[in-house]
């Protein structure tokens, strides 16, 4: 069974950094859904250790959050270091046949990623959802395939590389991965010079 992948599934995010997406190793055909989203950022002006409780600021106005235990290394963050929270999504479709078809499934998995001892803290968690969805119809003129997925929603696909649509055909059933992420970082401003 001959997998392709139509476009990049979300990778995992450096600790204490930024989103990377790894690249395919099958060719990619195109992209379904791909999103990412400054949700909040703001820089850090007081910090109470004792309670740990850190006061933010950014254009919006002053906010106070309190750090729970999950949040590790909380003893580097620093007055005037930067927060962040980043959401991205990223939806993955492979044109291959699933094992069992005419069953539909779905599957939620949930990781929770923080920052490594010593680094600014960091959090990322991941929920990934890998379903099955059928082929409605196959445009070759378009390059685009129509997907119904479990619940019913059919949403299209624009196939960059036409070649990767031959080995499916209407009725045939795919495997999709929707992954979304939402990262809460800490990090130093950049050195004034």
């Amino acid at each position: 069974m001959k997998k392709l992948v139509i476009i990049v599934v979300l990778a995992a995010i450096a600790a204490g950094a930024y989103f990377m997406l790894n690249k395919p190793k099958a060719p990619i055909a195109g992209v379904a859904a791909q999103e990412t989203a400054l949700i909040y950022d703001g820089e850090v002006i007081k910090i109470d250790a004792a309670t740990r409780t850190v006061t933010l600021k950014n254009k919006d106005g002053e906010s106070t959050i309190v750090a729970g235990a999950e949040v590790k290394n909380f003893a580097e963050i620093k007055v005037g270091d930067r927060f962040d929270v980043v959401y991205e999504l990223a939806v993955a479709i492979e044109l291959a046949k699933v094992k069992n078809p005419g069953t539909t499934s779905e599957q939620v998995t949930t990781s929770t990623t923080t920052a490594p001892k010593g680094d600014k803290p960091g959090i990322i968690t991941t929920n990934t959802v890998t379903a099955t969805a059928s082929i409605e119809a196959i445009d070759t003129a378009k390059n685009t395939v129509s997907l119904k997925g479990p619940q019913g929603n059919i949403f299209k696909v624009k196939v960059q590389n036409p070649d990767l649509m031959k080995n499916i055909a209407v009725n045939d059933q795919v495997k999709v991965v929707y992954t979304e992420a939402i990262a809460a970082v800490v990090s130093a401003t950049a050195a004034k010079k």
